[in-house]
């Protein structure tokens, strides 16, 4: 928890929150995707009043267990949801809010003593379901608490600058001639925000001088380090955020190839290429196995950034952790190790492969490797390097990063 700077509260602006907290709970609607819509609906709003909106409501989805907990009950309408909020700000700090009606029959001196006497219970303190706190201490042992704890803290907005176009000190001075302040952030492409600001209706951007990718995401396309010239498969694209750093490394030379399920994710990918410049992109629909099979021992570098828990980012998506179930992740698990063993055989001989996920738990990262490499497709590879990222280890984005050779 972190104490509050309060200013005065607005009806509005509360109003707006509780809307997206009955929506994100009630109607299982994405958290990111509901707060967008409420700014949109509010376009008359000032930075302030959306900043409020916004970190309001993602605080209040990190901590939803406890404050229901508070509340005594599980909030059932609107204005369960505005006393939510109430708790949300006592339990930060607050000495006395305004006398609304939807305020009536809180005692905030309970309140501060509810929450004091739930601090003792890890699973509650932290706001998490039961069965992912056992999980997270099974895998995770006596860094779980500090895990969890960091997960809890918001996330830092980081910018990849984009090599095609531009270098990071002229792209940090392009942002401050706009008003945004910056800082590198180790020795590559990375800056970060000073403080949160929507970075999309920059004109830096509008002219794809970079992207936002946290600082543990962009670690992975240095990991495999393709080179001008290669042929590189990104074989689970989605949007196409690390697709575009490879495209720049690899200097927009060569060919690569991108990969998904979901064909109106590469279609979003090509529009994000033609803003980045990088033309050396070919976007491929996965729609059956010969699909994967046509690439078999063609690609000097394979990426393969596979489906996961997601635990690594819940600073990013906290209501993720709302949505998770323990059978979701087993069938995630099959699903490493099946991509693991059918794209590998992409890589030929003297190539390279990373595998990644945005989770945390061994059992998607490393225990994966292992069994991969006991397996007949990966006695064909060795272990190079791999990567272990934990939020509390760098202050971003929980990550794990195999680099495996062919032939080697």
């Amino acid at each position: 928890m972190r104490e509050l700077v309060f200013t005065k509260l607005h009806p509005l602006q509360m109003r707006y929150v509780a809307q997206a907290l009955f929506t994100i709970f009630h109607e299982g609607r994405y958290a990111d995707k509901v707060i967008e819509y409420t700014l949109k609906q509010n376009p008359k709003a000032g930075s302030r009043d959306r900043a409020f909106i916004a970190e309001t409501t993602y605080q209040i989805v990190r901590y939803y267990r406890l404050y229901a907990e508070i509340l005594g009950r599980t909030p059932q309408t609107e204005d369960d949801f505005w006393k939510i909020c109430a708790i949300h700000f006592v339990v930060n700090g607050a000495v006395d809010l305004p006398e609304w009606v939807e305020f009536e029959g809180l005692d905030f001196k309970e309140i501060r003593e509810k929450a004091a006497a739930l601090a003792t219970n890890r699973a509650l303190r932290e706001s998490i379901p039961d069965w992912l706190d056992q999980l997270g201490a099974t895998e995770l042992g006596a860094k779980w608490d500090d895990t969890l704890h960091s997960l809890n803290q918001p996330a830092r907005v980081v910018l990849r600058t984009n090599r095609l176009k531009t270098t990071r000190a002229e792209l940090q001075k392009a942002l401050q001639k706009e008003g945004f302040e910056t800082a590198p952030e180790g020795d590559g492409d990375a800056l970060v925000l000073e403080r949160r600001q929507n970075v999309f209706q920059t004109q830096a951007f509008k002219n794809g001088l970079f992207e936002v990718q946290d600082f543990s995401s962009q670690l992975v396309a240095h990991l495999l380090a393709p080179e001008p010239g290669m042929r590189v498969v990104d074989a689970c694209a989605g949007g196409g955020g690390k697709t575009l750093h490879l495209a720049a490394l690899m200097q927009s030379k060569g060919q690569l190839v991108a990969l998904d399920t979901l064909a109106w994710k590469l279609d979003e990918l090509r529009l994000r290429a033609r803003r980045a410049g990088a033309s050396n992109i070919e976007t491929r629909p996965i729609e059956n196995r010969k699909a994967i099979k046509r690439l078999y021992d063609s690609a000097d570098r394979l990426l393969l950034d596979v489906p996961c828990s997601g635990l690594g980012v819940l600073r990013r998506n906290p209501d993720s952790k709302w949505k998770l179930q323990p059978d979701f992740i087993e069938k995630l698990r099959a699903t490493q190790q099946e991509i693991l063993q059918s794209y590998s055989p992409i890589v030929k001989d003297g190539g390279r492969m990373v595998y990644a996920t945005c989770s945390i738990l061994p059992s998607e990262n490393e225990h994966q490797i292992q069994i991969f490499l006991a397996s007949e497709a990966g006695k064909k590879f060795k272990l190079i390097e791999e990567r272990k990222i934990l939020p509390q280890d760098n202050g971003f984005d929980g990550f794990y990063m195999a680099l495996l050779g062919k032939g080697e």
